[in-house]
């Protein structure tokens, strides 16, 4: 009977932590000031200085940051409970951390119905795990896809960093005896 006992009580943990994580995480966002603005349909918010947001297994920190997001619940409210995040803006040493994923620019934009954000102002993405590193005049960074689209021009072009390739050629020949 007791075997059956510990059986229960470790599929009932099991089920618990699978449960708990698939609840989101929620955003949290820190820095010197902010202020909050309204409208029926949504809330806009700007940080300022020593921003810090953090969420979902991914940290932004920034000199300035403008949150736009759906306002649900009480109209006559002072201030909007917010809903589902539309817009964000970043500016000032951004960097946009992500698992082994990092970027730094001065200005990204993300764009959460879209899944995509958009780096410009000297950014960098690096991939520690796998030697890459990218620079280019614009970024765009795709959500679940591994995926960035590195825009350039003549006058400022791309460029990418990439492990080592293999050695292709030929062995050298050795002289005949």
């Amino acid at each position: 009977m007791r075997p059956l006992t510990l059986l229960a009580t470790v599929a009932s943990l099991v089920l618990l932590r699978a449960a708990n994580a698939a609840e989101p995480t929620p955003t949290t966002i820190d820095a010197i000031s902010a202020e909050s603005v309204s409208t029926d349909s949504e809330t806009t918010t700007t940080f300022r200085d020593q921003v810090v947001a953090a969420g979902n297994d991914l940290t932004l920190s920034c000199d300035y940051l403008k949150v736009i997001a759906t306002r649900i619940g009480d109209k006559s409210a002072t201030l909007g409970k917010y809903g589902k995040f539309r817009y964000l803006l970043a500016t000032g040493h951004v960097r946009i951390v992500q698992g082994d994923r990092v970027a730094t620019c001065g200005r990204a934009e993300v764009f959460p119905g879209e899944d995509r954000i958009v780096l410009t102002e000297n950014p960098v993405v690096k991939i520690e795990a796998e030697h890459y590193e990218a620079r280019g005049p614009r970024m765009v960074l795709y959500r679940g896809q591994r995926r960035a689209v590195i825009e350039g021009s003549p006058q400022d072009r791309t460029h990418i960093s990439l492990p080592a390739i293999k050695d292709l050629g030929f062995p050298s020949e050795t002289p005949a005896k």
